[in-house]
């Protein structure tokens, strides 16, 4: 099956040569297209049955490759684990309107980190709203840049439990409904990214002209913002199904790509817009990798995080805290190796010798990358 590895490949160095993409991104272009090939080196594994010998290739470990995505995400799933709670969880998404796509394009770490901030501060204020829960909530933010089409979209997804610790440490339970309305959220939400976006708005690039800034503030205070409120999932591990599935997702995977032939690449997608359903889109490779490098994120920026008593500061006693007020079960941390997780991912022991079945490969020797000519 085509890849995206293929497309880069392909494609990616006459992309790099005719548009000039900033070091990170020339990064994530070279990386996906070397991962688990000779050029990142790797090394020579033996059966110590029948002495059949593989070699085996490094991974690039780039977040943007999705071929270095799955164990990753299968241990951070392990580590997500011990830390659930007995009660409710919700599905919330905080989207950003599309007005405001350019200038986020322009002004991506800016203006991810107050998206993360916005939202994050309309939860906890609302949680501790008496009106609506009045105890300090917990939950995990996941930044998503994409829609099914990969265009620029972006928008957080929280899980939170239906729940939180009162001052006087207390767990205060919700039920099975969610404790804030949507549009209560919405509207703070938009006022406090727009408050954000004001003290800020000299730093950021085609916001600095007075007049342009009136414009677009008084375009976007006039139009209702966009968050959702999924039902509560219906078992904690459908809780991690939807954590990990979001959490170290890429843009486009691999499943999706149906075919690259004659500089074009054609992808399944769904179109929410018209039922969701399920359709077919044929782009020029260079407007497909263009569409994909939108949503590699700027160097060292960290996608997934926690707040509330779930925040690193205040987990360990706080979390501590509500699993003894909701009889949570105590899971052991597990840490797996990379042949117990792919076990475990995929009910295949990869150390197994595929030649006579019952030998396992040991390291024999490394493989060094090729000295560039």
């Amino acid at each position: 099956m085509p890849e995206l590895q293929d497309v880069f490949r392909l494609y990616g160095n006459n992309y790099m040569e005719q548009h000039h993409p900033p070091p990170h991104v020339c990064k994530a272009i070279r990386d996906i297209q070397n991962c688990r090939t000779a050029a990142l080196g790797g090394h020579t594994d033996t059966c110590d049955e029948c002495g059949y010998v593989k070699n085996s290739y490094n991974s690039c470990r780039n977040r943007h490759c999705p071929k270095c995505q799955a164990l990753t995400k299968e241990q951070w799933v392990l580590d997500r684990e011990s830390e659930l709670l007995p009660v409710p969880y919700f599905h919330i998404v905080f989207t950003l309107p599309q007005e405001l796509n350019q200038i986020v394009i322009h002004n991506r770490e800016k203006l991810f980190n107050l998206l993360f901030r916005a939202s994050a501060e309309t939860l906890k204020a609302l949680a501790l709203d008496k009106k609506h829960l009045g105890a300090q909530a917990g939950f995990i933010s996941i930044l998503h840049t994409w829609g099914q089409n990969l265009m620029f979209h972006p928008h957080v997804h929280v899980v939170i439990p239906g729940g939180g610790l009162t001052a006087i440490g207390c767990w205060k339970d919700t039920g099975k409904k969610f404790f804030i309305p949507a549009k209560v959220m919405a509207k703070l939400f938009r006022g406090k990214f727009l408050h954000g976006l004001q003290e800020m708005r000299h730093k950021i690039r085609g916001l600095e002209d007075d007049g342009v800034w009136r414009t677009t503030a008084n375009t976007l205070y006039a139009k209702d913002w966009y968050v959702y409120c999924k039902k509560p999932f219906k078992t904690n591990s459908s809780v991690l199904q939807y954590l990990g599935r979001y959490t170290h997702r890429i843009a486009i995977s691999t499943h999706r790509i149906l075919s690259i032939q004659d500089d074009m690449v054609s992808f399944k997608w769904r179109d929410y817009a018209d039922g969701a359903k399920q359709k077919v889109m044929t782009l020029t490779a260079g407007e497909f990798m263009r569409r994909f490098l939108l949503h590699v994120l700027p160097p060292g920026f960290t996608k997934i995080r926690h707040y509330g008593f779930l925040g690193s500061a205040v987990k360990k006693v706080r979390l501590a805290l509500c699993k003894m007020l909701t009889g949570a079960k105590i899971f052991e941390r597990l840490k797996l190796s990379a042949v117990e997780l792919m076990l475990k991912l995929t009910g295949r022991d990869i150390s197994l010798c595929p030649i006579c079945g019952i030998g396992h490969f040991h390291l024999f020797s490394g493989l060094s990358p090729p000295i560039p000519a």
